[in-house]
């Protein structure tokens, strides 16, 4: 017996809850490069993280998405 499985998807792609930035810092300078994002799941008890990059050294850090996204962020 065959099972039917349907699954909806959107046209639209959703934007993520998060921003995964690696951050490491020299001196007094801290500096920020985008390198994944993050998207809640339905149920509110977990979440994906896709990463375009992993880093050897620094710091991970998720930040909820600005209108200035590419421009960097500072914590």
């Amino acid at each position: 017996m065959a099972r039917n499985i349907t699954t909806t998807t959107s046209s639209e792609p959703k934007a993520p809850d998060f921003v995964a930035w690696h951050v490491t810092s020299k001196g007094d300078k801290s500096y920020w490069h985008k390198v994944g994002a993050s998207w809640m799941h339905k149920d509110k008890k977990g979440m994906t993280l896709q990463m375009e990059a992993i880093p050897l050294g620094g710091r991970i850090v998720l930040r909820k998405p600005t209108d200035n996204t590419n421009q960097g962020a500072r914590a």
